[in-house]
């Protein structure tokens, strides 16, 4: 059964998450955003004042150490999973109020926030089950709801269209027609952003052998781990060009590996492949795909394919819709957070991507293609419905 591993982080990642913390927000809060251990980034916070996070003064991190924390701590939340599963009987098939019951009878021996999850059920609605009545959704007037898109508009950066506002407002509670969202937003100049420069990133016009087209435009696996796509895309700072790689899972669109460098080599490919392979660890016969360009056909991302077992796909020449879904994050990312910010230094715009990438996109953005859920949550449903089905059977 397919989990999400969530022990395994990149010096890159490190480093990122660590300058949030310098740049003024709290421990707890970042760890909140990535979803992660408070302690696990204190520790990283006092390596870093100290010179040792990721340079001297440190014994190196092996990959097979990685995996090995990540195993451990995956084999423990296993366990818990085993006996939550094992108390719970036929609770998983009954309705939210059993499931709540349920869940009181058991909150001192296990931790609220994993009961809720394996049982499907949000801690809002158990919550308000305790108070003695569901959660209430208030009917907002047009002053009050004008309020909270602007609210929303502001915490999203402007991300959000009429459709993403809608089921954003939805999910807080409050009921509101797409048609209201767009008209209130239209009248008050509330709007999603769009465009600006374009630099040239990919060099197909090499000698390097080129992979067949093994995707054939196929944009839909039925499981995670089994395609994942790459390219590389330009962000201007007043210091020069940056260049962000990234791969995404077709599954759930979710960028499960990037690296940002200031030149666009072979190995930005490298190191956005190897973050992808371990945070998931495809199994052998999965499929990387990209377009022609050098950083893919060089020989040493090659030979990091084959290390890691994957397949190797390419785009036809000039064909950019062989690799849409990248395509369409680079045009999101751009269009909802790049253009419309001036970046003075590399390290603000790498600071800015690792938001958008890691806390916003991933974690809280709505995909319109997902069913207007993130990337994260769309494979923890997907996840929970596999465990179901295995526990049915």
């Amino acid at each position: 059964m397919f989990k999400v591993p969530n022990q395994a982080y990149t010096a890159e990642f490190r480093a990122a998450a660590v300058q949030r913390v310098k740049d003024g927000q709290s421990i707890r809060a970042v760890s909140r955003e990535l979803k992660m251990s408070p302690q696990t980034l204190r520790n990283w916070v006092k390596a870093a004042e100290a010179g040792k996070l990721n340079g001297a003064g440190t014994k190196a991190v092996t990959p097979e150490q990685m995996e090995l924390s990540r195993l451990r701590a995956e084999n423990k939340r296993l366990q818990m999973e085993l006996e939550i599963g094992k108390k719970s009987g036929g609770v998983l098939r009954e309705g939210p109020p059993v499931k709540y019951a349920w869940i009181d009878t058991q909150c001192r021996h296990f931790p609220l926030s994993a009961l809720g999850e394996l049982l499907s059920v949000s801690l809002n609605g158990y919550r308000a089950w305790k108070r003695g009545g569901a959660p209430e959704r208030k009917r907002l007037s047009n002053e009050q709801l004008l309020a909270l898109i602007r609210t929303i508009h502001a915490e999203v950066k402007g991300a959000y269209g009429s459709p993403r506002m809608t089921e954003e407002i939805r999910a807080r509670g409050c009921p509101a027609s797409k048609e209201r969202v767009e008209r209130l937003m239209r009248e008050n100049g509330i709007r999603a952003r769009h465009k600006k420069r374009y630099k040239v990133t990919t060099d197909s016009k090499h000698k390097l052998p080129a992979a067949e087209n093994l995707l054939e435009r196929n944009f839909r696996p039925t499981a995670p781990n089994q395609v994942f796509t790459s390219d590389i895309t330009y962000i201007w700072t007043d210091e020069g060009w940056l260049y962000l790689a990234i791969v995404l899972d077709l599954f759930n669109r979710e960028i499960v590996g990037w690296s940002i460098k200031p030149r666009m080599t072979a190995d930005i490919v490298i190191d956005a492949l190897t973050m992808a392979w371990f945070r998931r660890r495809p199994e052998p016969g999965a499929m990387h795909h990209s377009n022609r360009g050098s950083q893919y056909a060089s020989h040493d991302f090659q030979r990091k394919l084959t290390e890691y077992g994957m397949r190797c796909s390419m785009s036809r020449k000039g064909n950019c819709w062989d690799n849409a879904p990248t395509e369409s994050f680079f045009n999101s990312l751009k269009n909802e957070r790049v253009h419309a910010t001036r970046y003075r230094t590399h390290q603000e715009a790498m600071a800015d991507l690792f938001e958008y990438l890691e806390v916003f996109y991933n974690r809280s953005r709505r995909h319109s293609s997902l069913g207007f859920v993130s990337p994260v949550q769309f494979l923890q449903d997907w996840s929970k419905a596999q465990q179901t089905k295995d526990a049915a059977a």
